[in-house]
C-alpha cells in the first residue's frame, strides 16, 4: 500500500505501480465513491469494452410450480 498526499488544490497523484497494474493512461476517467471511511476510485468502462464479460453466466431463474 502506498500513501499519497492531497495538494492544496485537492489533487492526488496515483503512484506509478498502481497506474501500471491497473493499465491507467492519461485521460482515463475514474468514478469516485465514498464508502464508510474510505474513497474508492473505479475506472469507468465503456459498454463496448464490457462486451462478452458475462459470457457463460447462468440465466436460468428457479420458479415455483404455480408461477410458470
Amino acid at each position: 500500500m502506498q500513501a499519497v498526499t492531497v495538494s492544496p488544490k485537492f489533487q492526488v497523484v496515483i503512484p506509478q505501480a498502481v497506474r501500471k497494474a491497473m493499465g491507467l493512461v492519461p485521460g482515463t476517467k475514474l468514478q469516485m465513491i465514498h464508502y464508510e471511511d474510505r474513497i474508492e476510485m473505479i475506472p469507468v468502462r465503456t459498454g463496448k469494452s464490457l462486451r462478452g464479460s458475462l459470457r457463460g453466466i447462468d440465466t436460468s431463474v428457479p420458479r415455483e410450480r404455480d408461477r410458470v
